[in-house]
């Protein structure tokens, strides 16, 4: 499978100018492409293809007066640029034909837009050099902070900009059936909720960091300072960077938290979570929260970790009664309230975790071999026998304080 590793770069004032002149050409381009198609659907003209695209907006617009700049750039930052269009409308049509989620068709980049990127393939021989700085064509060598090393040797660089203003190297990388693991015996099955981010079948519970909300005080503040500076003066940008970096700490540790994901499937051979409903949560009073907690973002880590490492993943119906049944005998008790935490079988009489038995619930509905032992279940209250029943025959004396 294709993975992608992305390092932080820390490019030199002059490679930060190159690098601004390649995402200018690269969004020229791709607008340049997006009108002549727009145009030629308009008139009931013939497709444009790639290839035309690539003649008339990049080898011969090089040799006129107005896009005579397009040579500063690499070729193939410009070409990709073209794919990169392709891929839109082909994703654009496979949602209309219900191949894929609905997505818009294709807009026009703007300059202003915060995010840049360039992508460079195997052709624009592009190299890490033996002091591990990354040499990137018209460009320079750039000093990347490496933090692992990568699995093997990638296919594609793509250098990005972000709003907060950093730059990534983003490298994709192909893997095979080597990173494997070893089978192993647990199978567990997940809840995920907001007052715990998941909880196991196992009874295992794991706290919910709420980033956003504890960084709540000091977006705020920079938010508001934002809001008083002048539109388009320098000193609005400056505020806008200090809002972007703010938010982007909280991405940054958000992501670092997901490595939950890997711990999981490292030690469980099969995973089971549940379909959650994000998009309409989303859309309740709990909105805030519910996007704090990153859900999809972290179901789709277990998803393609345990395809990496060879485990099973396993999402059940989001309509399945896992916060109904009863994880003991099975017995459908019906729904309950969000402040109802704990609540006693009606037929069999256990007293159950809310969160627990919906995750003990979870991996039985996935048909994993999980039992509610583990679980923090108690088990129904025995009668006491008729020669220990009632009071003692004598009073008992009382001590006096």
């Amino acid at each position: 499978m294709q993975l992608r590793y992305s390092f932080r770069v820390y490019p030199s004032a002059g490679q930060r100018a190159a690098l601004a002149r390649a995402f200018g050409c690269v969004r020229v381009v791709y607008n340049d492409a997006l009108r002549a198609r727009e145009t030629a659907r308009g008139e009931g003209a013939p497709f444009p293809k790639t290839g035309d695209l690539s003649k008339q907006l990049i080898t011969a617009a090089k040799n006129t007066p107005e896009r005579a700049w397009l040579g500063e750039v690499s070729a193939v930052v410009l070409q990709q640029s073209l794919r990169d269009l392709d891929a839109a409308y082909r994703n654009f049509f496979d949602g209309l034909k219900g191949k894929r989620p609905r997505m818009g068709a294709p807009r026009y980049k703007s300059r202003k837009d915060t995010r840049q990127s360039v992508r460079f393939t195997a052709n624009a021989r592009w190299s890490i050099t033996p002091g591990q700085k990354l040499r990137l064509p018209k460009i320079g060598d750039l000093k990347v902070k490496w933090s692992r090393s990568l699995p093997s040797v990638p296919s594609t660089v793509t250098v990005v900009k972000d709003s907060a203003g950093r730059y990534f190297a983003s490298f994709v990388v192909e893997t095979g059936p080597e990173e494997v693991l070893p089978e192993t015996t647990p199978e567990v099955g997940i809840d995920l909720g907001l007052g715990h981010f998941a909880v196991l079948s196992d009874g295992t519970k794991v706290d919910s960091p709420r980033f956003l909300r504890r960084a709540e005080k000091r977006l705020k503040k920079a938010q508001r300072a934002l809001a008083r500076k002048e539109k388009g003066s320098s000193n609005r940008n400056k505020a806008r960077i200090k809002v972007a970096r703010a938010h982007a700490r909280v991405a940054d540790a958000r992501r670092e938290f997901h490595q939950l994901s890997t711990k999981l499937i490292r030690e469980n051979q099969a995973v089971a979570v549940e379909d959650l409903a994000v998009k309409g949560l989303a859309r309740t009073r709990l909105a805030k929260s519910v996007h704090d907690a990153g859900w999809s973002a972290f179901v789709t880590m277990l998803e393609y970790k345990a395809a990496r490492y060879g485990r099973t993943f396993i999402r059940i119906g989001r309509f399945e009664p896992t916060s109904q049944a009863c994880s003991q005998c099975g017995v459908k008790d019906g729904p309950k309230p969000l402040h109802v935490r704990v609540w006693t079988c009606g037929a069999c009489g256990a007293v159950l975790d809310r969160d627990v038995n919906a995750a003990v619930n979870v991996a039985k509905a996935a048909g994993l071999a999980v039992s509610a032992c583990r679980a923090q279940v108690r088990p129904e209250r025995v009668p006491a026998p008729r020669s220990k029943a009632g009071t003692h025959p004598t009073p008992q004396p009382s001590k006096a304080r």
